[in-house]
């Protein structure tokens, strides 16, 4: 159900740049907006673990360096049936964790400092598993797909205004040209909260404690609200929680970068009890 919900919604982000595309008319400016688009998110999913290390100040470690953390991540890699990934320590007090990479063979999994001073072992193999989730599901990959529609669509809103002739033009274009990247920007969130149920889910399974990931989250969202961290926005959706700022019921829902902490635990619980939540 998770991945039809999000073959629904990269449908919808296609569905919209055609639409918008055509009420721009300009077809010059909508292939100029897709080349430019695909080939940023080519060069940005290439490089995407450098430029995730390099947006949160992380650095990779050696096993000799966290031995500890090594052995967890290598643990859990093999129940999973992964490949070992780098592992990356983020100079950052609020407790944290990412994965990146264009592929398992090429993953990086980081925390950061404050993570190991807030949970326990248990609840740290959860937050773990959960990276190792989006590894296995590949979650990278629909990002970059996700990214690329979306930049391809601010790209068509910026260009297609100038690109066609204005008797081919809708006169609902510039409207059009205002609301698009939005509409984009809530399709893309709204890919990244569905795959943050999936590695929840998966990271439950691969931990083998649910519960100990439930609280791991309570205490990463509570932490989140106290301590701030530097990040850009756009590099927000890779955390486990938002370590910006979060979003709670009504419109502003619509912008966040991960779903609610209380659907997200309230779903853990579930698999805990044995359900299957969808």
């Amino acid at each position: 159900m998770s991945n039809v919900k999000v073959f629904v919604l990269l449908a919808g982000m296609i569905a919209l740049f055609g639409v918008i595309g055509a009420m721009l008319g300009g077809q010059g400016g909508m292939l100029i907006a897709l080349a430019l688009a695909a080939v940023m998110s080519f060069v940005a999913y290439y490089n995407s673990g450098k430029i995730a290390l390099r947006a949160y100040g992380a650095h990779i470690v050696t096993q000799e360096q966290a031995p500890e953390l090594y052995a967890i991540v290598d643990g859990l890699r093999q129940r999973a049936g992964l490949p070992m990934p780098a592992l990356a320590i983020a100079p950052h007090a609020q407790p944290n964790a990412f994965a990146t990479g264009r592929n398992p063979e090429n993953a990086v999994v980081c925390v950061t400092e404050g993570l190991t001073k807030v949970v326990d072992r248990d609840e740290l193999e959860g937050v773990i598993a959960h990276e190792l989730g989006h590894v296995l599901n590949r979650d990278m990959l629909l990002q970059t797909v996700s990214a690329t529609m979306a930049g391809a669509i601010t790209n068509l809103a910026r260009f297609g205004m100038f690109a066609g002739s204005s008797d081919r033009r809708s006169p609902l274009g510039p409207l059009a040209a205002l609301l698009a990247p939005f509409g984009a920007m809530i399709i893309q969130f709204a890919i990244s909260r569905t795959r943050e149920f999936k590695a929840d889910a998966t990271g439950a399974e691969i931990s083998g404690k649910p519960l100990a990931l439930a609280s791991a989250l309570t205490k990463l969202q509570a932490a989140a609200q106290r301590i701030p961290m530097n990040v850009s926005p756009a590099m927000a959706p890779l955390a486990q929680v938002n370590p910006l700022a979060a979003f709670h019921g009504g419109i502003a829902s619509l912008f966040s970068t991960h779903p609610p902490i209380e659907q997200r635990i309230a779903r853990i619980q579930a698999i805990a009890r044995g359900e299957h939540p969808q």
